[in-house]
């Protein structure tokens, strides 16, 4: 499970398309959100690395917590 920071992540569409990437990865994942922090918990089978640059071209780039 890791602890992601996500900056630009503020609505419910954010929400989504952060859920939508990841589960593109691996549709098994666990995503945890807490919108006012703007993070994220992970759990998944797939390396962080790859969910990180996901994230990152679909807008959302990521900070480890």
């Amino acid at each position: 499970m890791t602890k992601l920071h996500v900056p630009d992540m503020s609505c419910g569409h954010c929400k989504a398309t952060v859920a939508k990437t990841i589960h593109a990865l691996d549709p098994e994942a666990r995503v945890d959100f807490d919108m006012d922090a703007r993070q994220i918990t992970v759990n998944s089978g797939s390396r962080m690395a790859a969910i990180q640059a996901a994230l990152e071209v679909a807008g959302y780039p990521t900070t480890p917590i």
